[in-house]
């Protein structure tokens, strides 16, 4: 067995009895049809790497074009932690890959994992670099001119459906700490992610003033980084422990009674940050502390009296998280608050925890895997005519509005983040 090999999680490989249960559950299974697109296809092709019956390369295919959804842990009878076997084989990809892979191909993802994502002067960068091309009218021109059109597929999709970013003066005006006018009724410590703090600040906005108009103390702790999501899911563990430590030291210097997130992704990276020092006793303490007080901004809103000034009278259907869902297992909470502030105009999905084919750089990596998952979305999204698509993920975010441009509904569909909506209902920009 090579070294990459005993990084598999192969004891967990035993916990599937191959029953097939997770089959109807799985995107990829649905959208490709294959045994090796499947989650029980994929445990087996772990446990024979880890035996030595098939040489590593052979599960890059499969588990590159896995979601990481984790819909198949949700109807699974006998608890099989599929995320932990998906990593495994994923940290064991990647430590393969940096000892045969290319100087280019290290380089960029040394550039983007080490570089980018990590550090908030770069993010702010790139932030004001596309508000530039925004607002100076490159874009307008890249349009008319169809420069756009010499893009490849996935970027040419994305660029569209890119938020009007803030100018970078108002990205950084936003206070450190926001108080309610009564005595706190929680002390809110308040993650603002990386994606999320570029792209859609004013989502971080307004999620800070709705939890202050509630009745919270809200800071936006100093320090922090990015969740580590992204380097967790592309095998890059240690950078991913070293991005949790960072946070759990930052976060540890307040005293508070919750850290809360607006984002499902970075909410269940937050959540399982103990998983990442299983064998580092103090860490793991730590981490447990941190991921008992982590939760999704809907939870906290939930416990709490919105000011509601107005109902929302338009017809709105809400696509989940796939990681607020199955892992962090939040899930009455936003329908309940959609139902709050819209009552009988909501129309819920009929397969509400299908993936919208997202699942954070995937559907740029793996493009067009990822479109055939967005039009089984989409099918059901057209079947109950909304006029807004609410999601609670930035990802899940720009899907969705790839998916109404693909369909031609961008004159009469809109996606919006949970918090917007509630912000809309209680009169808060």
């Amino acid at each position: 067995m090579s070294a990459e090999s005993k990084k598999l999680a192969y004891n967990e490989t035993f916990d599937c009895i191959q029953c097939g249960t997770c089959l109807p559950a799985c995107p990829t299974y649905k959208t490709m049809g294959k045994e090796t697109q499947s989650p029980r296809g994929r445990i087996n092709l772990v446990k024979m790497a880890a035996e030595g019956k098939i040489d590593l390369d052979k599960l890059k295919e499969p588990i590159d074009l896995c979601l990481g959804c984790r819909a198949c842990e949700r109807v699974c009878p006998t608890n099989v932690h599929y995320g932990r076997i998906l990593e495994s084989a994923k940290e064991a990809l990647y430590e393969k890959e940096k000892k045969s892979g290319s100087p280019l191909k290290r380089f960029e993802g040394n550039l983007f994992y080490k570089q980018v994502f990590p550090k908030k002067q770069m993010m702010d960068t790139a932030g004001t670099l596309l508000w530039f091309y925004q607002k100076s009218g490159l874009k307008t021109v890249a349009h008319k001119t169809g420069i756009t059109k010499w893009l490849p597929d996935n970027l040419e999709t994305f660029e569209k459906v890119t938020p009007d970013l803030s100018s970078p003066g108002q990205r950084h005006h936003r206070p450190k700490k926001m108080e309610p006018h009564q005595k706190p009724l929680y002390k809110i410590g308040f993650f603002t992610g990386c994606i999320m703090d570029t792209m859609f600040d004013r989502i971080n906005d307004l999620s800070m003033k709705l939890l202050s108009a509630c009745g919270c103390e809200v800071i936006a702790v100093e320090g922090q980084k990015c969740c580590g999501a992204l380097h967790s899911h592309g095998g890059r563990s240690e950078q991913a422990r070293e991005l949790a430590r960072q946070n759990i030291e930052s976060f540890e210097k307040e005293s508070l009674d919750y850290i809360v997130n607006n984002a499902g992704g970075c909410g269940a990276m937050l959540s399982e940050y103990p998983h990442l020092f299983q064998d580092d006793d103090e860490w793991r303490e730590r981490a447990e502390r941190f991921s008992e007080r982590s939760v999704d901004i809907s939870v906290i809103l939930s416990k709490l009296k919105l000011p509601i000034k107005k109902k929302i009278n338009r017809r709105i259907t809400y696509q989940p998280s796939c990681h607020m869902t199955n892992v962090q297992k939040v899930v009455a909470e936003p329908v309940r608050l959609i139902r709050m502030v819209c009552g009988p105009c909501f129309h819920e999905l009929d397969e509400p925890n299908f993936c919208c084919g997202s699942a954070g750089i995937y559907n740029v990596v793996n493009f067009d895997e990822s479109m055939k998952i967005l039009d089984v979305k989409m099918a059901d999204v057209k079947d109950k005519h909304p006029d807004f698509i609410v999601t609670t993920n930035p990802g899940c975010l720009l899907q969705m509005k790839a998916g109404i441009e693909r369909e031609h509904l961008t004159d009469r569909v809109q996606v919006i983040h949970l918090v917007e909506l509630l912000a809309e209902a209680c009169d808060i920009d």
